[in-house]
């Protein structure tokens, strides 16, 4: 079956593949704009998003009637619902119609950074025993003050970087630390979650300081690709500073532009 999937109040694929108001969605894409959540899930929100399951070859000519109805493309999962459900055969149900009450409950998984690699979330995501066996998480980065009940006294598989959710947060002393750790699980096809208390701030500012280091690539782009995994991402002011300043290690000199109100 193939999926076309309308999104009315989630624009992040304006300017990628634009065809005639339609654009590719990788399964990853789906299964980010799924787990995106508020204080609620973003799937209780009624205009958030509207999923239509089609017969082979449907989906672009209905992809294209629905573009007529909305200011947003229309995305067309590439592989359709056979390949999404292989990937992420834990979302699979029999279930049919929800109930409000049901989709206020739904509890979100952590936010795809690298397909199968790399998840990022919070300390109830990384405490959910279900989670990290759906997910096949082997190691840990846990950047709050809490201690989380896996990999307990394991280095090799649990990176604890202890700094408070603050203005005066130094994440600057342990950022090669943390690619090293990073590089390591990689190479040994280690699938690792980095998490912290909220997901938000401090777990988001590591991934963003990795992703400059492993694709050498500018604060900017590395910013612009978690907010599209991750919408509700936001380093704290003194975290985007600690940031640049490691974007100048890696690629030489201040690129990025912390003072646009972006970040």
């Amino acid at each position: 079956m193939e999926l076309t999937i309308t999104r009315y109040l989630y624009g992040c694929y304006k300017n990628k593949y634009r065809m005639a108001g339609l654009v590719l969605c990788e399964p990853t894409e789906l299964y980010n704009i799924l787990n995106q959540v508020t204080k609620l899930s973003r799937l209780t929100e009624p205009n958030y998003l509207c999923l239509l399951e089609l017969v082979p070859g449907a989906a672009v000519e209905c992809g294209r009637a629905l573009a007529q109805l909305t200011h947003h493309p229309v995305c067309i999962l590439k592989g359709g619902y056979e390949c999404f459900s292989a990937m992420y055969h834990f979302f699979r149900t029999q279930k049919i119609i929800w109930m409000p009450q049901e989709l206020d409950a739904f509890q979100p998984y952590p936010a795809e950074i690298m397909p199968g690699k790399i998840y990022l979330g919070n300390f109830r995501q990384a405490c959910d025993p279900k989670i990290q066996k759906d997910l096949k998480i082997k190691a840990h980065v846990n950047i709050s003050m809490e201690t989380g009940p896996f990999f307990i006294n394991d280095d090799d598989n649990l990176l604890h970087i202890k700094i408070e959710d603050s203005l005066e947060a130094n994440i600057f002393p342990f950022l090669r630390h943390l690619c090293h750790f990073l590089e390591i699980h990689l190479q040994l096809g280690s699938v690792i979650l980095v998490f912290s208390t909220l997901g938000i701030s401090r777990s988001c500012a590591a991934i963003l300081a990795f992703l400059i280091h492993w694709n050498e690539q500018t604060l900017k782009k590395s910013w612009a690709f978690v907010k599209k995994c991750k919408n509700n991402m936001r380093p704290n002011r003194s975290l985007v500073a600690q940031l640049s300043e490691w974007e100048k290690v890696i690629l030489g000199d201040f690129v990025t532009d912390i003072l646009d109100p972006l970040y």
